[in-house]
């Protein structure tokens, strides 16, 4: 095949379109969510929509300058990018503005800039560098702690920043690692761990004790050449640990207004009077979610025709509620349409990673897939109500700089890694 001299535009073009929909599209709906009513000023800076064109315009410059550094750099500074990135998240501690609780952001003027979004991406690389030094999987426990770690330190420095959505990100490195080689049990014990967890804050420790031990030997008798006596008991007592750990930690580290939301999920509030008042403050947002997308039936009310999104009856509408909008003015086929767009990009980001000729491209490509995929599992779910209200905003649709920026360095570097792939045909 002849090599096509021009490279500049030899990019998968597929992604870039469904980043474009979806960036698009996201913005139509903070129009939506955010118009005061009157004529439409499309750069007014008082509105969220103004300031979110401005930053899809930067969007655009960004991309260029994504795409004309050689692919090369991503890789071979990728650990210079992991340590700038990790300070920034530790000089948050002495400068950081605090914002609903969470010392996440810098002031910058009159912007904000939340280093905690791009710390995710710096991750990715320093992960996908790591272990494509090692050039095997990673079945060695030292290798497999020394991962862990590069994935632990922003997990930990963005939780003591109070901001516990932005921490459960870090959790899609499983998947990363999963597919690098990571022993199966780490997914058996990490499955584990939430189920158990579940149950007792649920039911309590001593019932959730008492399942685990079933479950843990019942797998002893039927695996027995696999699983030892030695080892059932040993994960029995494990089990039994953290059944009365889970209670002690959710009591005493996790905050009072994250217990609140746990305990509306999971229905622990018996004292009807604190559930009414609970119910006022913590689930407002997401009644009045779940009524604008019920609303909306099957084709919805129309653009910018939404009576509880023109009321402004959801808080936080045009950020982590956003898909609330879509589905009260665009419907079930609006909701269907979004979904398909995320599906069809985690797919073909996913397919892209996989026909990669560099472990470091391909340990990258499931990261930037994993990420997203977080972000848009935990988000969809939060406002119809199927996990507790965690903040955390729709990839490439929410409104909000940091998150736009930091999405598109993270897809934008993949496809620039990728298009070293396709100019070698």
């Amino acid at each position: 095949m002849v090599r096509d001299t021009n490279k500049h535009f030899k990019f998968d073009w597929t992604t870039i379109i469904l980043f474009l929909l979806l960036v698009g599209f996201g913005w139509l709906n903070i129009l939506s969510a955010s118009h005061t009513g009157g004529d439409i000023d499309y750069f007014d800076l008082s509105h969220s929509y103004g300031k979110q064109l401005v930053f899809i315009f930067l969007t655009f410059v960004l991309i260029i300058l994504l795409l004309g550094i050689d692919a090369k750099f991503y890789e071979r500074f990728s650990s210079i990018i992991y340590i700038v990135s990790m300070l920034s998240l530790v000089g948050l501690f002495v400068f950081g503005k605090n914002v609903n609780g969470a010392t996440s952001w810098y002031a910058i003027g009159g912007m904000t800039l939340q280093p905690s979004e791009f710390a995710k991406t710096a991750t990715a690389l320093a992960v996908a560098k790591h272990i494509s030094d090692l050039n095997t999987n990673i079945n060695s426990f030292k290798d497999q702690i020394q991962t862990f770690i590069i994935i632990i330190i922003p997990a930990i420095l963005v939780l003591l920043q109070n901001d516990t959505g932005s921490t459960i990100v870090y959790g899609a490195f499983f998947f990363v690692l999963y597919r690098e080689g990571l022993p199966k049990y780490y997914l058996s014990i990490g499955i584990s761990v939430i189920i158990l967890s579940v149950l007792a804050l649920k039911f309590g420790a001593i019932t959730a004790s008492i399942i685990g031990a079933v479950l843990i030997f019942g797998y002893h008798f039927k695996n027995r050449k696999q699983f030892s006596f030695f080892k059932a008991l040993l994960a029995l007592l494990l089990a039994i640990g953290l059944s009365f750990a889970v209670k002690l930690f959710y009591q005493n580290v996790i905050p009072p207004h994250q217990q609140d939301r746990i305990s509306l999920w999971l229905r622990l509030e018996k004292d009807p009077v604190k559930l009414q008042q609970m119910k006022k403050t913590f689930a407002y947002n997401l009644n009045e979610s779940e009524k604008a997308i019920s609303s909306g039936g099957f084709t919805g009310k129309g653009f910018m025709e939404g009576t509880r999104t023109t009321g402004k009856f959801v808080p936080e509408q045009h950020t982590d509620y956003i898909f609330s909008t879509v589905g009260e003015e665009w419907g079930f086929l609006g909701c269907s349409f979004v979904v398909v767009l995320f599906v069809l990009l985690l797919l073909r980001i996913l397919h892209l990673a996989e026909l990669q000729k560099s472990q470091f491209s391909r340990v990258y490509g499931y990261g930037v897939a994993s990420i997203i995929f977080i972000h848009f599992l935990i988000n969809i779910g939060m406002v119809m109500g199927l996990i507790p209200t965690i903040g955390i905003p729709l990839p490439l649709f929410s409104y909000g700089g940091s998150g736009l920026w930091a999405f598109t360095i993270l897809i934008f570097i993949f496809i620039k890694l990728d298009s070293n792939r396709i100019n070698e045909w």
